[in-house]
């Protein structure tokens, strides 16, 4: 299975391309950052962000999706920021048939540690040796991303996703049958 895994931000969305499940070790394909300008408007912002992300949907053709939670920051307006970022990030999903996983900050760090409570640094030093990578990936963003998808990966709330798990077509909304009585 191959897991393309988020972390949402409008300055530095890091992202990780996980491929692992069965009795196989996971496997870095690629991470990074898709990096935005501080000084452009923010629907231009968002826009690059998606771009960015149906970019390397369609280049690696993943199985699933895996997004850090929106969490609560003291300034309202950076968590609304951000919401608007994992939005276009669900949107690009959407429009390509995935399986979204969404984790809170601290579900990803239990998977990858092993509690909810770890540093930046411990997990950072399980991504290396989960991975037997030689470094930890950089910027820190984009080992982020890594660990989102290895929580996927590793079962993080959710059973394991099989290939006829995915959607193939987007989702079209139903209203629900009427709930009054005749």
């Amino acid at each position: 299975m191959l897991v393309l895994g988020i972390d949402p931000g409008t300055a530095n969305t890091g992202y990780g391309v996980v491929r692992g499940g069965g009795a196989a070790f996971p496997a870095l394909v690629e991470c990074g950052v898709i990096r935005t300008r501080a000084r452009d408007p923010l629907p231009a912002r968002l826009l690059e962000i998606h771009d960015g992300i149906v970019e390397l949907i369609e280049r690696h053709r993943p199985d699933a999706l895996s997004v850090e939670d929106v969490f609560y920051a003291r300034n309202v307006r950076t968590t609304v920021v951000l919401g608007h970022a994992r939005g276009v990030i669900l949107l690009a999903a959407a429009q390509h048939g995935l399986v979204v996983n969404e984790y809170a900050p601290a579900e990803i760090k239990k998977a990858v540690v092993g509690t909810g409570g770890a540093t930046k640094e411990q997990v950072q030093f399980m991504l290396t040796r989960l991975l037997r990578l030689k470094s930890v990936p950089q910027p820190s963003d984009a080992a982020d991303g890594v660990a989102a998808a290895l929580a996927c990966l590793m079962g993080a709330r959710v059973p394991r996703i099989d290939d006829g798990a995915r959607v193939r077509e987007p989702s079209r909304f139903v209203p629900p049958p009427s709930t009054t009585r005749r």
